[in-house]
């Protein structure tokens, strides 16, 4: 009888145990789904070519928090030397010269500056600096941009520009940057 209680609470213990282990694995799966479902978003846009240059890339969109959006570039086909990047209002690279793409992004109506410096354009970005080869990778993290969400910070659906020359930062509305070498739209990445 000692015996066969003891094996009544042996198989009770062990149910007791696959039922808790159940239920933290049930609990870690909806911990995963949780994380997967705040995962940050991303956005992507193809480089190509404008006003007859032979500039290519793939700039890409990483959301790090709830108002910064980190940007990666791999461009090529640059002259050497600076380029201004800006995010245009339009996601239309249709023409030929890009021009489809519009003025900077600007939904504040500010004016044109250097980013972090007194008034700047939400789509002003940087020069970047293309080596000896035409080559330029760089990142960086933007705050005050979303991909989605409410239009004055939702990058979506907007043209990223390269242009032949540096910005000035101070030359009104564009910084005196010169053509459009490149242009791509910035849409959701595929998961």
């Amino acid at each position: 009888m000692k015996t066969r209680l003891s094996i009544v609470v042996f198989c009770l213990a062990m149910a007791m145990a696959c039922t808790t282990a159940k239920k933290e694995e049930n609990h870690d799966d909806m911990n995963m789904e949780a994380v997967e479902e705040t995962a940050p978003a991303s956005a992507v846009a193809n480089l190509n070519s404008a006003s007859g240059s032979s500039v290519t890339g793939t700039a890409t969109f990483e959301q790090i928090d709830a108002m910064t959006v980190r940007m990666s570039l791999e461009v090529h086909g640059l002259t050497p030397g600076e380029h201004a990047l800006h995010l245009h209002q339009n996601g239309d690279c249709s023409a030929p010269d890009a021009s489809s793409a519009g003025g900077h992004w600007n939904p504040a109506g500010v004016d044109h500056g250097k980013r972090g410096e007194g008034q700047f354009h939400a789509g002003d970005v940087i020069n970047l600096t293309a080596d000896a080869e035409g080559n330029v990778s760089w990142s960086q993290d933007i705050m005050g941009w979303t991909i989605g969400g409410d239009e004055s910070t939702n990058i979506l659906n907007k043209g990223v520009i390269i242009h032949e020359k540096l910005d000035d930062f101070k030359t009104q509305p564009t910084g005196a940057a010169g053509g459009r070498v490149a242009c791509g739209v910035i849409v959701e990445a595929a998961i």
